[in-house]
């Protein structure tokens, strides 16, 4: 099960202590730049995959 609402804000919270209101947006802006990275990053190899010829080996059961 993931984190609760209290979690979530209790984190919020301290990051706010942590790293100030200023530096937060900066932060929230990087984090969301890195997930879209790797998520192209990862549907760029599932392409790959799918490109490849069956070979077979991959048909063996």
């Amino acid at each position: 099960m993931g984190p609760g609402i209290g979690s979530i804000i209790l984190i919020l919270i301290v990051a706010l202590l942590v790293f100030g209101p200023k530096k937060l947006p900066q932060l929230g802006r990087a984090a969301g730049d890195t997930l879209k990275e790797f998520k192209n990053a990862t549907k760029g190899l599932a392409d790959e995959e799918d490109d490849k010829p069956k070979t077979d080996k991959d048909n063996v059961k």
